[in-house]
This record gives structure tokens, C-alpha cells and sequence, in this order.
């Protein structure tokens, strides 16, 4: 988790009203494949330490703002391809859902007027609250297992929205809005894929979250670094297949 300044200093760079896209046949379109995988020794991250509902969060839960595989692969990294106005349909649906005192997934993306969902899987109380910078974006409260609130309209902004639980100060994950559905979460082993793309020369950008940590806020939220971005240029030939890899350091 960023210092509050970071946060909202970042999110806010981030944040703009989401530029008008239109659902087209893509003709002949390709995809854009590829790996985020770490340089070097990861740094150890700190349990976090668990206050509330132990019966169901347990006593800590491991953090995930850094979690890298056996073949230094890094989940939880957001790739966007930036500046697609015309291509194809977005995803049926994206869900936020809070399980064991954990979001799930610990990053998520989704595209600007996307159906999204927020979902508690608990049976205990969860309370919520997305910011967008300074801004709240969301602010929920779920008590009842099974209970979902539709967050769809208050995705209006792109950038990286910080979702924190105001019941369990432990919990943090990262909501990323994109103007166009070319946007992808990598998996356990760092890859990523993202298809229907229309051929001609893109911007990939790689996201992740801070993961340097840099103590605790005064609710003993822990806090890390800002977080990194990486861009370059790929090309995708029709019903090509584009490859890049990002580095992490």
C-alpha cells in the first residue's frame, strides 16, 4: 500500500473520464501475448497481521502486493494497450469479491462502463471503500454472505482505484479501469494474453502496484512504494501473434 501523498498523488495522474470506444468487427485481428517477470532477488514481504473476525480471517494473511512464481513470474500486473478506440466488445462481467478476508482477485481490471460487481462470500460485515485519488469512488457496505452491489456507473474515470476494507484494515487489492477492454491481469506464472486486437503498431503499457514496503499508517495499514509503469511499442500483423516481456525491478 502506498503513503497516503503517493496514493493520491498517483491515482490522480491516472484518473481521467474515459474517452468514447466503439464495439467494431475486428478484421483479422491478432493478439498480444507475453510475461512480467521479476529482475533479481524479490524483497520478503510481512505477514499482515489480522484485528478483527478471526474465525474467519485467521490470525494473518500473507500480502500480495509482490507475488512472484518459481520461474520469477509476477501475478497481479496489469497490461493495457493504450489509445484503442474501435475494436471489440468488452468482457460480460467483472466481480470484486471478498473471500476469507481477502479480495478476489488482489488486482482486477476492467473497462470503463463494464458491468462490475462487488461481492461479499464472507458472513461477516465488510465495509468496502474505493478511491480514485482523493476521491471516493465507492463506499459499500456488505454485511450478508452472498450479497452483491453493482458498482458499474461509478466506473466513469480511468486509473487505478485503491480499494481498502474499513472493517479489516489488512485488506487492500487495486481496481484498474481502462478506456477500451485491451487490458489483462497476468497469472500465476507472469503471462498474459489479450486478443481481437486490430493490426497496426500499440503502446503496451505494464502497471503494477507498489511492493517496497515503507512501514505502517496510523490504522496500521502497511505501506509501500509508488507504483511502476513500463511502456513500449509492439506491432501486431493481422491474425499475428505479438510477443513482449516486461521486466519488474
Amino acid at each position: 500500500m502506498l503513503t497516503l501523498a503517493a496514493t493520491l498523488l498517483v491515482a490522480a495522474a491516472l484518473a481521467a473520464p474515459a474517452a468514447a470506444y466503439e464495439v467494431v468487427t475486428v478484421a483479422d485481428g491478432g493478439t498480444v501475448a507475453g510475461v512480467v517477470k521479476f529482475a533479481g532477488a524479490p524483497p520478503r514481504l510481512e505477514p499482515l497481521a489480522v484485528t478483527r473476525n478471526h474465525d474467519v480471517c485467521g490470525d494473518r494473511k500473507e500480502s500480495e502486493a509482490l507475488v512472484v512464481g518459481a520461474e520469477r513470474g509476477v501475478r497481479g500486473s496489469v497490461i493495457r494497450l493504450e489509445a484503442v478506440v474501435r475494436g471489440k466488445k468488452p468482457a460480460a462481467e467483472v466481480v470484486l469479491d471478498h473471500h476469507r478476508c481477502a479480495f478476489v482477485s488482489h488486482v482486477t481490471a476492467a473497462m470503463a462502463g463494464e458491468k462490475a460487481r462487488v461481492k461479499n462470500s464472507d458472513p461477516i460485515l465488510h465495509a468496502t471503500h474505493g478511491f480514485l485519488g482523493k476521491p471516493t469512488v465507492f463506499n459499500l457496505a456488505l454485511p450478508n454472505r452472498g450479497q452483491m452491489i453493482d458498482i458499474t456507473k461509478r466506473l466513469g474515470k480511468t486509473g487505478a482505484v485503491h480499494v481498502l476494507c474499513d472493517a479489516h484494515p489488512h485488506m487492500f487489492g487495486w481496481l484498474v479501469v481502462h478506456d477500451s477492454p485491451y487490458v489483462a491481469v497476468t497469472d500465476d506464472q507472469g503471462a498474459f494474453r489479450i486478443d481481437g486486437v486490430p493490426p497496426g503498431t500499440w503502446k503496451v503499457t505494464m502497471w503494477h502496484e507498489g511492493f517496497r514496503a515503507k512501514g505502517v499508517d496510523k490504522d496500521g495499514r502497511p505501506l509501500y512504494d509508488d507504483p511502476r509503469t513500463v511502456t513500449k511499442d509492439v506491432t501486431v500483423a493481422p491474425k499475428g501473434t505479438a510477443t513482449v516481456e516486461f521486466e519488474l525491478k
